[in-house]
């Protein structure tokens, strides 16, 4: 597939204070794409803007919020004039065994993840549509295969999935395309928070070649800023998340053979375990929810 030049165009990134949101801001930049940046932390938000390459500015927002979103996009439409790409990255998660879990950290896995994403499509929408743009759904593995201790995150991704190619499939017609990123487990502060922990982490090691490595964080961001030149319908973080989608139906069943002689394995050390909240705006979203803190992607 061809790809088109990004030099003069503006993109939206959400997520973007850290990891993939902050690198994908960064590289975009380099290419001449003027940056709106969007998450929950002014300061690092407002330290990443100063560093790029090309015109920037930021705003702080919930995505999940509708109201803070509609005000966002209609400023930065009148801060740039135009929106041509829309990078929905927001994202975050929490681990452990579901009966244990806190159930408003993991309704709030589903409202960043999916409601969110949702929500910033439905702001920025308009914009696309005057410009036949694009908007790249940040998914995941985990929405090619479901995970043990990953409920919430794997049912976030699994319906951003869902909603990103049904979105496509309404707006296509009208020039805007929708293309899927998937990622492994790559080197962010969400795959390093869940780390900290010596089951989550020991877990995840024990899954099957090649999921149960930790990837580059650069060679990822690359390949789904290449996918935005593309306008691609899916783009894949890691050479082999392609493959996987030949072979997902069976992933289940593997994946549930593995998990359970995992929890067997694991058994009284599983009790009681919970991640806090990890990934974009993880930390300020604690925070603000409970008034703890925690790790931020």
């Amino acid at each position: 597939m061809s790809r088109v030049s990004l030099e003069g165009r503006v993109a939206v990134v959400t997520g973007a204070a850290r990891g993939v949101g902050e690198l994908m801001a960064r590289k975009l930049s380099a290419r001449g794409v003027r940056v709106a940046l969007v998450g929950l932390e002014p300061d690092e938000l407002k330290q990443v803007s100063a560093r790029l390459h090309s015109d920037s500015d930021h705003w702080h927002a919930d995505v999940t919020d509708h109201e803070a979103m509609a005000r966002v996009a209609a400023e930065v439409k009148e801060r740039f004039g135009k929106v041509d790409i829309v990078v929905a990255n927001a994202g975050v998660a929490t681990g452990g065994p579901f009966v244990d879990s806190d159930p408003d950290a993991w309704r709030r896995v589903i409202e960043v993840n999916l409601i969110g994403s949702a929500v910033t499509a439905r702001a920025f929408l308009p914009a696309l549509l005057e410009t036949r743009g694009y908007l790249l759904q940040i998914a995941s593995l985990a929405a090619l295969t479901p995970a043990p201790m990953m409920s919430a995150y794997c049912a976030s991704k699994s319906g951003v999935e869902a909603y990103a190619h049904s979105l496509r499939g309404e707006v296509g017609h009208r020039g805007v395309k929708v293309g899927v990123g998937y990622l492994s487990w790559t080197d962010t502060d969400m795959v390093r928070g869940a780390d900290r922990d010596d089951v989550m982490r020991e877990l995840r090691q024990r899954l099957p070649w090649p999921s149960n490595k930790t990837y580059p964080l650069g060679p990822a961001v690359d390949r789904l800023v290449a996918g935005v030149e593309r306008r691609a319908a899916h783009v894949y973080g890691q050479w082999w998340l392609r493959g996987m989608q030949g072979v997902r139906g069976y992933l289940p069943a593997v994946i549930g053979t593995v998990g359970q002689r995992e929890m067997r394995r694991f058994g009284d050390r599983l009790d009681g375990l919970r991640v806090g909240l990890v990934g974009a705006g993880g930390a300020a979203d604690e925070q603000r929810r409970t008034g703890a803190t925690t790790v931020g992607k």
